[in-house]
């Protein structure tokens, strides 16, 4: 793994140590890379409200978006867990929208993987 896709996953690993999750569990940490440099993190939040729960993904994405970014370069995911959770398909849909090809590493306690966008969403929807 490249020193950049490396450093944005321990920032991912930082954001996770800040989720609120009662109900599943899963500490979830996300972190952008923008195409100036800047980096945004976000954590899940979870909600008794179960669809109004927010992925970390998501969360970080929406941060730099609303601070002006909305080109990336790479995303980092980070779920404290000896299972390995790849994007939701929301998630997906959302790093497509706006970075349909970019780097996408994935961890957990244990492994790391590393793919595309465009392969974890072939086919995107797009208007």
């Amino acid at each position: 793994m490249n020193s950049e896709l490396t450093k944005l996953l321990e920032i991912a690993k930082q954001a996770a140590e800040k989720a609120y999750v009662p109900y599943s569990g899963f500490k979830v940490g996300s972190a952008v890379k923008c195409i100036d440099g800047s980096v945004y993190s976000g954590c899940n939040v979870e909600n008794a409200s179960y669809s109004l729960t927010i992925c970390a993904e998501r969360t970080a994405i929406f941060k730099a978006i609303s601070e002006g970014h909305k080109q990336f370069t790479a995303i980092a995911i980070y779920v404290d867990s000896d299972k390995v959770f790849p994007p939701c398909g929301a998630c997906r849909q959302v790093i497509s929208e706006f970075a349909p090809t970019i780097p996408v590493v994935y961890a957990n306690l244990n492994e790391t993987i590393e793919t595309t966008m465009d392969k974890l969403l072939p086919g995107a929807f797009k208007l």
